[in-house]
């Protein structure tokens, strides 16, 4: 190995290198020392020269960024060097510029650094190439300083009258602009009300209770279109109604085959545990299907299956499965013969399965009743005769509700049939005579629809099936009904 060089002696390749001398004469008119009065020391000029030697290690330290700022500026915090006393040591390593300080020197700067953050204009001074870079080096070094604690002192100051300028006035733009939005939506509200409630009181007739009213803050309720909504579906009726007289157009099928046919309809429906809503779409479904079409008799029963499978689809969450329906029908029909005759029925009736359903006005006349849960379930009773007999056929669905809740009403001596009810029902007394009173006929005779009166015979529908059967045959003389017995058809079901 070649010998080492012996530590702290350095090659001389320019003594006479005018950067370092240029950027003494440039600090000592930053600090304001007058350098001729100053003892030159042969030692530094010859380190000094010793460093400049090579100006690109001095370029590429600066790109680096100088050390030796951190000792300088702790020197012009007033802080200790690190080091102790061999701060000149620290310096002269780290220093681009190769100037050796001391520790007397060290403590000289520090009163120069002192006066120079107090006269800050005079340190931005033009001058030659080199005393520039001289001057903005030293710049650098108690800027960095002046920078931070200007920062510390003056930042939160600005923040803190920022924010007290402009909060408040956000503060109140935000108070007004809410408070003008919540007067506007108090006055559109208001309007609205006053507006719903104008509307409803345009329609009612004098002595008729506003039903509506206590249901405007319900938006479930939709209490501002329910005239509408009755008035569209009662116009409705007239295109759902089937021809009554459609039995005479088929061959094979007669009144009794109907009768049959929709009380083992009535028992499906009841072991299913579906919605009465299903049940009377089912029927609408076959009655209008027989309407346009004649059907053979063995293929009534898969008609009325493929009715009850299209009405679940319609009103039910959950519909049964189209095997439930081929196992209730003993397997006489297979999934795809079902499946064939839902398709065959949907584009008879033209996909059309607006069906305005009983159950929808029984309910709004029992809103006008009070809500009374015996009254309403004998009107369930009463208007699911209409689906039994034929003769009702002729009937809206409206008109057969009607007279339900009105029979229902009488049996149970609930009262009159006051305006309020006579209003939302939309059939008067006169109107809805010569409905209820089929239903007082067909009660009065003998039952021959063994699963709809096992039905209501039961205490879930308040055995609503023997109160009517009973009130009828001491009543029935009322309304000229004395001939109670049996008809020939009915003695054909009992067959």
């Amino acid at each position: 190995m070649p010998p080492g060089r012996p530590a702290g002696r350095r090659v001389v390749s320019n003594e006479n290198d005018e950067n370092s001398t240029r950027m003494t004469r440039a600090k000592a008119a930053a600090l304001d020392v007058d350098v001729t009065s100053q003892p030159a020391k042969q030692a530094l000029q010859s380190k000094k020269s010793a460093v400049n030697a090579n100006p690109a290690a001095q370029r590429k330290r600066a790109a680096l960024g100088d050390v030796s700022n951190v000792g300088k500026a702790e020197v012009a915090e007033g802080k200790k060097p690190l080091g102790g006393g061999k701060v000149g040591l620290v310096s002269k390593a780290a220093h681009p510029t190769g100037v050796q300080k001391s520790h007397a020197r060290t403590a000289s700067n520090r009163p120069a650094l002192a006066t120079k953050d107090s006269k800050k204009p005079e340190v931005k001074r033009t001058g030659s190439g080199s005393g520039v870079m001289g001057a903005s080096h030293k710049r650098k070094v108690t800027s960095t300083s002046i920078k931070q604690d200007i920062l510390a002192e003056d930042e939160p100051l600005r923040k803190k009258a920022h924010t007290l300028e402009t909060e408040p006035k956000k503060v109140k733009q935000t108070e007004s602009q809410s408070n003008k939005l919540d007067i506007i939506a108090e006055k559109a509200s208001h309007k609205e009300e006053e507006a719903s409630k104008h509307e409803v009181g345009l329609v009612l007739p004098p002595g008729v209770k506003d039903l509506e009213e206590e249901g405007l803050d319900d938006p479930v309720m939709a209490a501002e279109y329910a005239h509408e909504i009755f008035e569209y579906l009662r116009d409705l009726e007239c295109k759902s109604i089937p021809n009554p007289q459609y039995m005479a157009a088929q061959d094979e099928l007669e009144w009794k085959t109907r009768s049959i046919l929709v009380d083992w309809m009535i028992e499906v429906h009841t072991r299913f545990h579906l919605l009465p809503e299903t049940l009377f779409l089912a029927i609408n479904i076959i009655d209008r299907f027989l309407s346009q079409k004649v059907v053979q008799l063995d293929r009534v029963q898969l008609v009325g299956i493929t009715a009850m499978f299209i009405a679940a689809k319609y009103e039910e969450v959950l519909s049964p499965h189209v095997s439930n329906y081929r196992h209730v029908a003993d397997d006489g029909f297979s999934d795809a013969e079902i499946l064939s005759a839902e398709r065959f029925i949907l584009e008879t009736l033209n996909y059309d399965m607006s069906y305005p359903n009983p159950m929808n006005f029984l309910r709004r006349i029992s809103k006008a009743d009070d809500y009374d849960i015996q009254s309403r379930t004998i009107g369930k009773f009463l208007m699911e005769i209409s689906i039994v007999d034929y003769r009702f056929l002729a009937y809206r669905p409206s008109h057969i509700a009607a007279a339900a809740m009105y029979l229902a009403r009488m049996i149970l001596d609930r009262g009159e049939w006051d305006a309020t009810i006579a209003y939302y029902a939309g059939y008067s007394e006169e109107e809805v005579e010569p409905v209820f009173e089929l239903m007082v006929d067909f009660l009065a005779r003998p039952m021959c629809h063994e699963a709809f009166y096992k039905k209501y015979a039961s205490k879930k529908f308040m055995k609503a099936s023997l109160i009517t059967r009973q009130w009828a045959k001491k009543n029935a003389p009322m309304f000229g009904i004395m001939d109670t017995k049996m008809s020939v058809d009915d003695l054909s079901l009992l067959d």
